[in-house]
């Protein structure tokens, strides 16, 4: 079979750049399930999207669209933190070890010059 060329994809992405975010987004729906629109042969499903792209014969824009969406399901980090925090809570064992933490740095609370002397030590 013919080796595609990213001359061969250009027409239908803006950049090299793009092909790479495109072709990675088709090739997680091909894991997902969805079928190929060109022969898969015994090809990987890299060089599978990239034929994809280069046919002209796959909705570009709705690619686009997918991997676009992809990223803004990705949870933020204060709603991870939230969910730590969360099941921080919830576990008893979790929460018996968290009280212990507390009462040991209040009863024994950390000096200034304590904690330089820390941090020469595991500078070394």
């Amino acid at each position: 079979m013919a080796r595609t060329t990213n001359s061969d994809t250009l027409p239908y992405v803006e950049s090299r750049y793009e092909l790479g975010m495109l072709a990675s987004q088709r090739v997680r729906d091909l894991n997902g399930g969805a079928e190929p629109i060109v022969d898969k042969s015994n090809d990987k499903l890299t060089v599978v999207a990239l034929r994809e792209i280069a046919t002209g014969n796959l909705d570009v824009d709705n690619l686009r669209h997918e991997f676009v969406q992809s990223y803004k399901s990705t949870p933020s980090a204060s709603e991870s933190e939230d969910s730590l925090e969360i099941a921080a809570t919830e576990d008893p064992k979790l929460r018996e070890i968290d009280a212990e933490l507390e009462n040991i740095l209040v009863e024994n609370p950390v000096e200034p010059d304590e904690t330089e002397e820390i941090a020469e030590l595991s500078a070394e």
